[in-house]
């Protein structure tokens, strides 16, 4: 059986372009006993597996990927064949694969999905429904927790978690929703599509002054997929009590000298509550993250925005554009 894979060419050198990967064409044997043949359908863009690209960047997350070797990444699929004694054929699952047209799994931290249920597209398990709308819906329900009368920013607004948390904190009471966000065609498009009240277009200069413009009564609830030099302009704008759900450091995956803020103190003086989660630490509260975004969504009170690539061979491409933002909504790779 032939299989496409997309390999890690070369490790890249600051932020990822299309020459670091390469598609080729490999024969596939076979699932041996303990495994199954997962046939992929839609292949996930994440730009935190960018942190596992460097030499020894491996951690207690994932190991560091391997030179020639195809790139992981998360994938929802069909189990196509099975010596697996709790996958059967038919089986539609989730799980940490890689970019590849068929995978061979173990226990590749599979998550066996409800196939019956046929009004839920499958992408959803890798977006509104996956890792990146459940940490939208965990961050702002556990940690952000805006209130009436709140302003809430999200920062990478137009992407796969910020489009999700923005949309939720107005379903939660915040009474001005802003979005940081890399373009105005961007920002325009969080007001008129998702709701959004107000956008940042960090690329415009005096970063600060936008945000005591935009945010006048101060910022209650900042969700940063961020991190780096803008977090440390959001410091000096957060009012007493504010919280920060910690979600990503989108400024830190492609460089090897990560800026954090100088001003961390104001977190001491504003009492500000600050914290880090990874959704995958919460297996057990899937059902209730999914079937509160399920209940949002067909009620119409959320929507599900994607970007999709068509063809295994367009991995490389689709990540790349990730990091160049040209992406708005959930980034896919349609198998």
């Amino acid at each position: 059986m032939n299989n496409t894979q997309v390999l890690l060419k070369r490790r890249p050198q600051g932020v990822p372009v299309a020459e670091d990967f390469e598609a080729v064409t490999t024969t596939l044997v076979g699932p041996r006993e303990g495994e199954a043949l997962i046939k992929n359908e839609y292949i996930s863009m994440d730009a935190g597996f960018r942190n596992w690209m460097d030499e020894d960047a491996g951690d207690a997350v994932l190991p560091a990927m391997a030179l020639g070797q195809p790139v992981m990444g998360l994938t929802v699929g069909v189990v196509a064949e099975s010596r697996h004694s709790s996958l059967k054929e038919g089986d539609l699952v989730m799980g940490r694969l890689a970019w590849e047209q068929y995978s061979l799994a173990a226990d590749d931290f599979l998550v066996v999905l409800d196939h019956q249920d046929t009004d839920t597209p499958t992408h959803y398990h890798l977006g509104i429904l996956g890792d990146t709308g459940m940490s939208a819906y965990f961050g702002l329900t556990d940690i952000g927790q805006p209130k009436v009368g709140e302003t809430v920013v999200i920062s990478a607004a137009g992407g796969a978690v910020g489009y999700v948390a923005g949309q939720i904190a107005k379903l939660m009471g915040a009474s001005r929703v802003v979005g940081l966000t890399s373009s105005d065609a961007k920002g325009e498009r969080l007001k008129s599509e998702l709701g959004y009240d107000a956008f940042i277009n960090y690329h415009e200069p005096n970063l600060d002054q936008q945000f005591s413009t935009t945010c006048p009564a101060g910022i209650d609830v900042y969700f940063d997929n961020v991190g780096g030099p803008i977090l440390e302009t959001v410091l000096n704008h957060v009012n007493v009590g504010a919280r920060i759900p910690f979600c990503g450091a989108v400024a830190d995956y492609s460089t090897k000298r990560p800026q954090g803020p100088s001003n961390l103190f104001q977190i001491v003086t504003n009492s500000v509550r600050l914290q880090g989660f990874m959704t995958h630490l919460q297996l057990e509260r899937y059902p209730e993250a999914r079937g509160q975004l399920t209940a949002w969504m067909k009620s119409g009170q959320i929507k599900s925005l994607t970007h999709e690539y068509d063809g295994v061979a367009q991995c490389g491409q689709a990540f790349a554009d990730l990091f160049a933002g040209k992406n708005f909504g959930k980034t896919l790779v349609k198998v």
